[in-house]
C-alpha cells in the first residue's frame, strides 16, 4: 500500500510511540494526589509544555481536548455563551467541524455570514470586510484548508474581527507545524493526528481573557474549563509530536516541496492544481482532470491510498462543497482527487502512484471515447 492521504491522518512518528509506551502501562489518574497521579499529571504538564513551545505565541493556555472537532465546537459555543452578540462570521470552505457548529447556532437563532472564495480557494478579504461589523461575536478561518491546501491570510481575518471587537478562532489542523500560526489569534484548535502524533488528542489553545464557557461539565479537571480524565500516554504523545514538528519543520518543509513538484511534474498537463499553486500547504495536491470518474479511478488503485476530498465527508455522495465554492461544476469536483504526502513519503513510490494514477485514468478515458 502506498499512503497518500497525509491530510485524513498521519503516520505515527515512532519518536511519538516511544513517548507514549511508558504511560500504557502506567495507569493511575493523573487527577489522583498519589504518587502514580503525580507522576501522570507531570508527564500531561511537560506535554503541555512543548505544545505552548511550538505554538509560540504568549499570553495564552492550551487545554488538552478529545480531538479538534471538540476544540472547535467549543472554542465557538463558548464564545457565544459568553457574548451578547449574535453573529459569527466564517468562510464558506471550512471543516465540517466548523460548518455544522455554525448550522447548529443558526437553528438557534445566531446570525452567520459565510465568506466566499475566489477561484484560487482563497478568503474574499473585501466580502469578509463587509461581513464583519460591530454585531459579530467570532470570526472563524482556518488557516490550510483540508481538501485544496491553500493557505488563507488569517492575520487579516484576525484583524478584521479586533477591528469591531471580535475574536478571532483558527481552525490550524492541517497548518500547525506547516506554516504560521497568526499571532492575533484568540483561539486556535490544534490536533495531534495530524503531526505524526495519536488520535483521540486535540486541544485549544486560547489567549487570557478569551477563554470560552465550558462545554463539558463534571469536574473541570482541565485547567478548570473542561472536565473529563486526561489519558498520559495520548497527551505525552501530543507533547512529543509538537516537539518533533518544531525540529524538523525545515526539513519537513523541503521535503513537501520537492515531492509536490516531482508530482506534478509526472502527471503531466492533463491535471489541473484545485486553488492557488502560490498560497497553499505543498502536501496537498488536490488535481482535476478532466471526464475522469475518481470514485472508478480509487476502485481501480486499491493499493494506492489517496482521497476525493474530505475525509469527513467521504461516502457522502455529493460534489465537495470546498470544490465547488471555487466555481467548479458538479462533473469537474467528481473529477477531482486529493493526494496527501509528508514526513515519511519516499519520492519513488509517489512516482510510482502517480504513474499508475495516470496509466489508471487514461485507460479510462480511452474506455469512455
Amino acid at each position: 500500500m502506498i499512503y497518500l492521504d497525509y491530510q485524513a491522518t498521519t503516520p505515527l512518528a515512532p519518536q511519538v510511540k516511544a513517548a507514549m509506551a511508558p504511560w500504557v502501562d502506567h495507569f493511575a489518574n493523573p487527577h489522583s494526589p498519589s504518587k502514580w497521579g503525580r507522576e501522570a499529571a507531570a508527564a500531561i504538564e511537560l506535554a503541555r509544555d512543548r505544545i505552548l513551545s511550538a505554538v509560540g505565541l504568549d499570553e495564552g493556555r492550551f487545554a488538552f481536548t478529545g480531538g479538534a472537532t471538540e476544540a472547535i465546537n467549543w472554542a465557538i459555543k463558548g464564545t457565544f455563551e459568553r457574548s451578547e452578540r449574535r453573529k459569527l462570521v466564517t468562510i464558506a470552505t471550512e471543516h465540517a467541524a466548523v460548518l455544522d457548529t455554525a448550522a447548529w447556532l443558526e437553528s438557534r437563532g445566531i446570525l452567520v455570514t459565510y465568506v466566499p472564495v475566489g477561484p484560487d480557494g482563497i478568503v474574499d478579504l473585501e466580502a469578509a470586510r463587509y461581513a464583519i461589523d460591530d454585531r459579530t461575536a467570532l470570526v472563524a478561518g482556518m488557516l490550510v484548508n483540508n481538501e485544496i491546501g491553500v493557505i488563507h491570510p488569517v492575520d487579516e481575518l484576525a484583524a478584521l474581527a479586533h477591528d469591531v471587537g471580535a475574536l478571532f478562532l483558527c481552525d490550524a489542523v492541517q497548518g500547525f507545524g506547516r506554516a504560521a500560526l497568526p499571532e492575533a489569534a484568540d483561539l486556535i484548535a490544534l490536533s495531534a493526528h495530524k503531526i505524526h502524533g495519536p488520535k483521540a488528542v486535540g486541544g485549544l489553545w486560547m489567549r487570557k481573557k478569551a477563554e470560552p464557557f465550558p462545554l463539558l461539565h463534571g469536574g473541570g479537571q482541565e485547567l478548570g474549563m473542561r472536565s473529563g480524565t486526561l489519558s498520559p500516554a495520548l497527551c505525552a504523545g501530543f507533547g512529543e509530536a509538537a516537539r518533533v514538528a518544531m525540529d524538523r519543520v525545515e526539513e519537513d518543509h523541503l521535503h513537501v516541496e520537492r515531492l509536490f513538484r516531482v508530482a506534478v511534474e509526472e502527471l503531466g498537463p492533463q491535471w489541473t492544481v484545485n486553488g492557488s499553486i502560490d498560497r497553499r500547504y505543498r502536501g496537498n495536491l488536490n488535481i482535476c482532470r478532466d471526464g475522469l470518474d475518481a470514485a472508478r479511478l480509487m476502485g481501480d488503485l486499491r493499493t494506492i491510498a489517496f482521497s476525493l476530498g474530505s475525509a469527513c465527508a467521504s461516502g457522502s455522495g455529493r460534489p465537495s462543497h470546498v470544490l465547488r465554492a471555487l466555481g467548479l461544476s458538479d462533473r469537474q469536483a467528481r473529477g477531482s482527487i486529493r493526494l496527501g504526502f509528508g514526513r515519511y513519503t519516499r519520492e519513488g513510490e509517489l512516482l510510482s502512484a502517480c504513474r499508475a494514477i495516470a496509466e489508471a485514468a487514461k485507460a479510462q478515458a480511452e474506455w469512455a471515447a
